[in-house]
């Protein structure tokens, strides 16, 4: 089967209606897939491994089953990638680390189990910074943005966000625990999920901070991504912290254009522009206007206060991070990379009355936004506090967390959902991108919110030059 030279850049959803009507074979175009991941991955490092003889094995078996009749659904057959954290049985899982580069699964991640049923074909495991903290380990190549390589891609999830964008897979897994997938959706151009603390088993994931990891979906518009997360959401026996409320069909929930009519949009003006650079703001107040004429109503809010949740967030991660790494860091220490061992050093060193207070200040601050929420549906927010980040310019950014966390933490601490998608292109050549975040289990709202925002734009169909 011959098939289309651009098919890489088709959706996941356009992609899934050719294998469901046979006009596209799994194995033809996973094959396709394989040999661009070849042929464009060496200048971009956003695999970390590429496992191609399962995923022709996963191709061939969705194939059969498709033709026979026996269709799973939009996923089926279609290939997609996951962060390099997932364990999955049989394949090394590095964490982004060389004190783990040894470690293989005996089992499945329940969203890798998960995956695997609705029939989708893993490409392979995907770059991140090392522990999905920080930056990327120093002895691995960086991934790099393909809008512009002297931009940094977003993390922790950066290969998440390279490849999504630069055709190299359908859409992908990443995890979000400080910004890790807004970050990387906002720096390539692409739409991504962090849901609901909890609505996401994180059973097989090798976490960062437990109390506040999440698992979600990116994508390449609203759709995708809410068909990716109808198949991760929901209860885990297997990991008690999954919340038990019912998963209504997020994409089949969509309603075109009219997704955003009523929806009440809150704007904090101090918010806004505690830290915005002048194109985001001028991207964001464009975006305003688009969701305005879609029938959303504008309501004045105060956000809480984001400085404390934010130093609560990164006590909290530094705190559960040196929990989790504490017995191999204690006798590999050599192995773990200097933003990494930061972390650590800094989770071992808090005082009993800091961490008292960061889990107080998280517990306050996610009382405070539920009473937010009583008066507008949805939040509008910048991701950075500046156009991207130059890779240059990281190791200041990274010494300076609370302003650079300033628009993502606050809202792992309240564990509520967030969506970011594309609203510009920068003066450099970088994707702009902001984010709406909702009361907890309000994904449907924010599905429905940009992907009509998206049927009166298109930011979303935009593809990085020379890829």
């Amino acid at each position: 089967m011959i098939l289309d030279s651009s098919l890489h850049y088709a959706s996941l959803l356009e992609v899934a209606a050719l294998i469901a009507s046979r006009d596209v074979s799994p194995v033809a175009l996973t094959e396709q897939m394989l040999t661009r991941i070849a042929a464009v991955d060496p200048s971009l490092h956003a695999y970390l491994r590429v496992t191609a003889d399962s995923a022709l094995a996963e191709a061939e078996r969705a194939e059969q089953e498709i033709w026979s009749g026996r269709y799973r659904g939009p996923l089926h057959g279609v290939p997609i990638a996951i962060k390099d954290l997932f364990h999955t049985r049989g394949v090394p899982s590095t964490f982004g680390s060389l004190a783990y580069k040894d470690f293989v699964a005996e089992e499945d991640a329940t969203a890798v189990r998960r995956l695997r049923m609705a029939g989708a074909v893993i490409l392979g495991r995907l770059h991140l910074h090392e522990g999905a903290y920080g930056e990327h380990h120093p002895k691995l190549p960086k991934c790099l943005n393909p809008w512009n390589s002297d931009y940094w891609p977003g993390g922790s999830s950066s290969g998440s966000g390279a490849a999504t964008a630069a055709g190299l897979c359908f859409g992908s897994l990443g995890t979000d625990t400080g910004g890790s997938i807004r970050f990387p959706s906002a720096a390539n151009g692409v739409t991504g999920l962090k849901p609901t603390w909890g609505r996401t088993s994180r059973y097989g994931v090798f976490p960062l901070a437990d109390s506040l990891d999440t698992i979600g979906p990116m994508a390449r518009n609203a759709a995708d991504a809410a068909a990716l997360f109808d198949v991760l959401a929901g209860a885990d026996p297997r990991d008690p912290t999954t919340l038990s409320a019912p998963v209504p069909d997020h994409r089949g929930g969509l309603n075109g254009s009219l997704g955003a009519r009523g929806l009440r949009i809150g704007i904090d003006e101090a918010y806004l522009a505690w830290g915005t650079d002048m194109e985001t703001a001028t991207a964001l107040r464009a975006a305003l206007a688009v969701f305005q004429d879609l029938g959303a109503v504008l309501v004045p809010v105060k956000v809480p206060d984001r400085a404390a949740a934010t130093d609560a967030q990164i006590v909290i991660t530094d705190a559960e991070c040196a929990r989790f790494h504490h017995p191999v860091y204690r006798t590999n220490a050599s192995k773990f990379g200097p933003h990494l061992t930061a972390a650590i050093e800094r989770g071992l060193g808090y005082t009993s009355l800091a961490l008292t207070n960061a889990y107080i200040v998280r517990d306050r601050f996610k009382g405070e936004m539920t009473r937010l929420f009583a008066d507008v549906d949805a939040l509008i927010s910048p991701i950075y506090p500046m156009v991207g980040a130059r890779y240059d310019e990281m190791a200041r950014h990274v010494a300076d967390l609370p302003r650079f966390l300033g628009y993502t933490a606050p809202f792992n601490v309240s564990g509520s959902p967030c969506i970011t998608f594309p609203c510009g292109l920068a003066s450099v050549g970088v994707p702009l991108g902001i984010q709406l975040i909702g009361p907890h289990l309000s994904e449907p709202a924010l599905f429905k919110a940009v992907h009509a925002y998206q049927q009166a734009t298109d930011w979303h169909t935009r593809r990085p030059p020379g890829f």
